[in-house]
């Protein structure tokens, strides 16, 4: 029960590693808003911690408008008081080339992956401030470190997401505010994003993707949102107190590959 007594919002929290994330950080004892735009099944996601004896609620939120940003942490402040963690989850995984890619792909890729992360980050900074600080978790990815031909719009979002987590790591330690701001980097998570990408190629393009990533994971087998968690809850918690900018990779191995 690390975060006992804590309030924390997870993004992109209606099902796959959000709802994981939403899970775990209930489990230790945070009172958990979850926000998407996946209304339906965003409630039931509530609803499910609620039965187990956790505290949570739902909002819908589409990461991409700074208006519903205003609108979430509102509520956060009228209901909770403060806001001690942020898990900025929330993301599109969408296959496209640098030739292939649509600009209204792109356009998607970095209004969710990159400008949600960044207005949930402006956002929640000055309400966490004005209680003591607190810790933001951005969902980043492997592929902010390396990339794959077919994913140039995820890539070049996530890339953004570790590098804007470093400034607003530098940012928040200048002000001394308690904030802190660090990245998760996971591979290859067995979730619908992951599950909708390799359904939109061709089976033998799926085949050859599959190969040269997934195919490539040292400990021999994809992720789960469960592999993830735990890392989540550990910046969440006190355990990561001296860690600021930091980017935590979670892939089993697939990048030192």
């Amino acid at each position: 029960m690390r975060l006992q007594g804590r309030v924390a919002m997870v993004t992109g929290a209606a099902m796959g590693m959000g709802q994981a994330f939403a899970q775990r950080l209930a489990r230790e004892g945070a009172a958990v808003v979850l926000t998407d735009v996946d209304e339906a099944n965003g409630e039931a996601a509530a609803r499910e911690i609620r039965e187990r004896g956790g505290i949570a609620a739902f909002r819908a939120l589409d990461v991409r408008s700074p208006t519903a940003w205003d609108e979430a942490i509102h509520f956060v402040r009228a209901d909770f008081k403060k806001l001690d963690v942020l898990v900025n989850n929330a993301g599109v995984g969408i296959v496209g080339s640098i030739v292939d890619c649509s600009l209204e792909d792109w356009n998607r890729s970095i209004g969710v992956n990159l400008t949600g992360v960044f207005l949930g980050c402006k956002s929640a900074i000055p309400l966490m401030a004005s209680g003591g600080g607190g810790s933001i978790i951005n969902i980043a990815s492997i592929w902010a470190m390396a990339a794959d031909q077919l994913a140039a719009g995820y890539c070049a979002s996530k890339g953004g997401v570790r590098s804007l987590t470093k400034s607003a790591a530098l940012y928040c330690a200048a002000q001394g505010n308690g904030v802190r701001v660090n990245s998760v980097h996971p591979g290859f998570v067995q979730t619908l994003m992951v599950d909708n990408a390799g359904a939109s190629m061709p089976e033998a393009e799926a085949q050859a993707y599959a190969a040269r990533t997934v195919g490539r994971v040292p400990l021999g087998r994809i992720g789960t949102p469960q592999d993830i968690e735990g890392v989540v809850a550990f910046l969440a918690s006190d355990d990561s107190l001296f860690m600021a900018g930091s980017e935590l990779v979670v892939d089993g191995g697939q990048l030192c590959h």
